[in-house]
């Protein structure tokens, strides 16, 4: 089910008595209508202006045994995100509306995001999707793919998946859920004839079984320990990542929330007992962003239901924020 744009979420404080910039983000936001003049205000090697949609679902973390409540989190974080200041680097931002799964149909749902996402790049819009649980990754996938399809390119430009995350989330088990969405993305590669190209950054040596870490070993993902992601081995991840970035054509990016230490994000389904400091994932996030090859990207796992202080929310509205 789609839900539209929803201009009461985007609201936040008026600074209109004090000189100079006072935009936030609320400033900026306008309803999605697409086409090629509704991105003339800003464009990069990425696409053009940023295009939030939301993607309501728990079902992938109902099947995954995980605690639900991610449904709610694009409108919290759109909440989060409308009150930081706009300044001149952000001069448009447009948004779609939800993708809602509230009827058990994940597969359903993850197709209509697909569609939303693959509309979304047509129009030359950069989408930037809130999910829900980390199930939103085989919906963004998917729209990429079925937009490269129908424009031709899907087998000659070479796709590098980048993760933030603690957890693989690879695993075999059917029907989907928010712990298989990379194997899906593995087995969709292989039926393509394409390279499974996978860096996962983050991840817990504690929160995954050794038949995952097997998995991952057999499919060649490139990885990283969280224990490796502290800020003294910043410079060397980021000269990882940029190897990876420039042997890319496109760069499709996900950031699971509970990558990030529990102190900084208690609202997710696996607080993390180490995690990777909001700094070393903020620096490589604007790696991504700079390099002009992010066709789009998620950020998956925030429930507001689990959030103290809005620790989470905040979070994320700064990673959402570099995404800008």
């Amino acid at each position: 089910m789609r839900v539209p744009f929803d201009e009461k979420v985007w609201a936040g404080r008026i600074d209109d008595g004090e000189p100079g910039d006072t935009r936030r983000i609320f400033n900026q936001v306008r309803p999605f209508e697409g086409g090629p003049a509704h991105f003339t205000e800003q464009n990069d090697g990425a696409g053009a202006m940023p295009v939030i949609v939301g993607f309501g679902s728990d079902e992938g973390v109902r099947r995954n045994q995980g605690r639900v409540g991610a449904a709610h989190a694009p409108k919290e974080l759109r909440r989060v995100l409308a009150g930081l200041p706009a300044k001149t680097s952000i001069t448009s931002l447009a948004d779609v509306g939800d993708v809602v799964c509230d009827d058990g149909d994940l597969e359903g749902a993850q197709a209509e995001l697909a569609d939303v996402v693959s509309g979304v790049l047509a129009r030359g819009g950069r989408p930037l999707v809130f999910g829900g649980g980390h199930e939103v990754a085989w919906g963004t996938y998917s729209g990429l793919r079925l937009h490269q399809d129908r424009v031709g390119e899907a087998a000659d430009r070479k796709l590098l998946i980048v993760n933030f995350d603690a957890h693989f989330d690879l695993r075999q088990k059917r029907p989907a859920n928010s712990g298989t969405p990379f194997d899906q993305i593995a087995n969709d590669c292989a039926t393509r004839g394409v390279p499974f190209n996978y860096a996962c950054f983050g991840i817990s040596d504690l929160g995954n079984t050794a038949s995952l870490f097997a998995h991952a070993e057999a499919l060649g993902v490139h990885y990283v320990l969280d224990t490796g992601m502290q800020e003294p081995q910043l410079p060397q991840r980021l000269h990882e990542l940029q190897q990876l970035i420039d042997a890319a054509d496109d760069v499709y990016l996900t950031i699971d929330l509970d990558v990030l230490p529990a102190a900084t994000a208690p609202g997710v389904s696996a607080p993390a007992a180490l995690g990777v400091p909001l700094s070393v994932v903020e620096a490589m996030v604007l790696r991504v962003r700079a390099s002009g090859k992010l066709r789009a990207a998620d950020i998956a796992e925030y429930n507001p239901a689990l959030d103290q202080d809005k620790r989470t929310a905040r979070a994320a509205a700064r990673l959402a924020y570099r995404l800008l």
